[in-house]
């Protein structure tokens, strides 16, 4: 069965394998195992899969019981839809805490390059040409030299905005196992031959994605993340792709107020659906869950998070 998403493919499963995860091979995809501290017990990720089918639940099922898995997290690459909401109901699957988010922008690569462009709010337009006139270059990079300046940029933005993120060596596994595959791809922009951003697009199955990305503060004058945006755009347009997916959307937030500018649809997926095997510890797991989170949140205010 062909991989229905970056996340769901062999390169995926072996970066996971190497960042110290379980995987299980299904004829649905690639399931994670994740071990539970101070019991032996476990929880399965099934991210980014096929449309459920009854079938597929059933066979999860007993997949999660011979791992003595308490749930299984499913958040299905798929548009949200009456038929598929009411299959996971029917078959005990509870709404869950997310992973990704449940609505996400595309943009379509299969109009012209004016089309996009001229879709643009007015001050990204302009943001694109200034950065253009001030000697901005976006490029393909894939080298140790950019990839290493991708983990300075990113250490950087972490410390800058504060939020919590994967490490340093989680990065380095990922790109090594992704790119080695042709799904990764390190776009950069420049100025005076220095990156100033620099984001990680992956490229599968007529979609682009945008999973990663940072910069630097200084120069912000130099509207390079406008440039960088353009750039992933004719980088998908010349690989023939036909959907960008700017990888979630969270309104209110200032990223997601940028990718707003560049006119992209607003897409709902089914969202995320928890098929619970052992209701009593899944309760106690969830509650335990959103302690962690409230900790974690408390936490970011007084210390900053590191890479």
């Amino acid at each position: 069965m062909k991989a229905t998403h970056p996340l769901q493919t062999q390169a995926w499963a072996n970066f996971r394998q190497t960042w110290g995860n379980e995987v299980v091979k299904t004829k649905y995809g690639y399931l994670t195992l994740h071990k539970l501290p101070f019991v032996n017990k476990k929880i399965g990720m099934f991210i980014r899969g096929p449309k459920p089918t009854t079938k597929m639940l059933a066979d999860l099922k007993a997949i999660a019981k011979k791992h003595n898995l308490i749930f299984i997290k499913l958040e299905p690459f798929e548009l949200k839809n009456k038929e598929t909401v009411r299959i996971l109901k029917d078959n005990n699957c509870i709404k869950g805490k997310t992973l990704f988010t449940p609505t996400s922008f595309w943009i379509d690569l299969t109009k012209s390059e004016k089309e996009l462009i001229d879709s643009f709010h007015k001050k990204n337009r302009y943001n694109i040409r200034y950065a253009a006139r001030k000697g901005v270059r976006v490029e393909e990079d894939n080298s140790d030299e950019a990839f290493d300046a991708y983990i300075k940029l990113m250490r950087q933005t972490i410390e800058r905005q504060g939020f919590y993120a994967h490490s340093e060596k989680y990065h380095r596994l990922m790109w090594q196992a992704l790119h080695n595959a042709g799904v990764a791809h390190l776009l950069v922009a420049k100025h005076k031959n220095k990156i100033h951003t620099a984001w990680i697009l992956f490229k599968y199955d007529g979609f682009l994605y945008y999973p990663y990305g940072a910069s630097s503060f200084k120069e912000k004058n130099l509207q390079t993340n406008s440039a960088m945006m353009w750039g992933a755009i004719k980088f998908g347009k010349k690989y023939k792709l036909k959907t960008f997916d700017l990888w979630g959307r969270e309104p209110g937030k200032g990223f997601t107020r940028f990718k707003e500018g560049f006119n992209p649809e607003v897409v709902e997926f089914v969202g995320t659906w928890d098929l619970v095997i052992n209701k009593n510890l899944y309760w106690i797991y969830r509650g335990i869950e959103l302690l962690r989170w409230q900790t974690l949140r408390a936490k970011s205010r007084f210390a900053k998070p590191h890479f």
